[in-house]
């Protein structure tokens, strides 16, 4: 199987998007990010899709599909809170999760020779609260007429990125213990 098919190509395309993303925030053309965010999300929805469809899973894909959403999700992240968009606090919770899940990812691997460890629910409500967050502060920045859920969708995301990293502790402690 190739390693650079469709899928592939997608979430390299996400990543290079990254640095596009993040010149269109530091000079303030929101409107650019927004459409940027979007068609980041639009690549990672077809990547994935495309590959459980087409049998195009690889080993690369695996690894960076995740890696892409992380880079681009922390990088959302530091620049908004830098920019005051989002709460320190909340940027830094993120963040340590993810850390503390590669952490545990490490370990686990160093005791039990066990690489694969499978997303949980909570992880992907947590991802996808972020990807939720990030989206709508673009949004609300580029049309006035959004809603005001802003400081719902930050503890929404902060409880589910908390429960999640409280969970793959608490499965990566059950694993070793097994």
């Amino acid at each position: 199987m190739a390693i650079l098919n469709l899928p592939n190509t997608l979430t390299i395309t996400r990543i290079v998007l990254i640095p596009l993303f993040v010149t269109s925030v530091i000079y303030l053309r929101y409107d650019y990010a927004l459409y940027l965010f979007v068609i980041a999300g639009l690549t990672d929805m077809f990547d994935g899709l495309i590959a459980r469809l087409k049998n195009q899973k690889t080993l690369l894909g695996t690894f960076l599909d995740p890696l892409a959403d992380k880079f681009l999700l922390i990088t959302s992240f530091v620049l908004f809170s830098f920019y005051g968009l989002v709460p320190t606090w909340l940027t830094i919770t993120i963040i340590s999760r993810d850390i503390i899940v590669i952490t545990g990812w490490v370990i686990l691997y160093l005791l039990t020779h066990t690489a694969k460890v499978e997303p949980t629910m909570m992880g992907k409500l947590a991802i996808t609260f972020q990807l939720i967050l990030i989206c709508y502060i673009l949004l609300d920045i580029n049309l006035p007429a959004v809603p005001n859920i802003h400081g719902y969708l930050i503890w929404l995301t902060a409880v589910f990125t908390t429960t999640s990293g409280l969970h793959y502790i608490y499965r990566g402690l059950k694993l070793v213990n097994a």
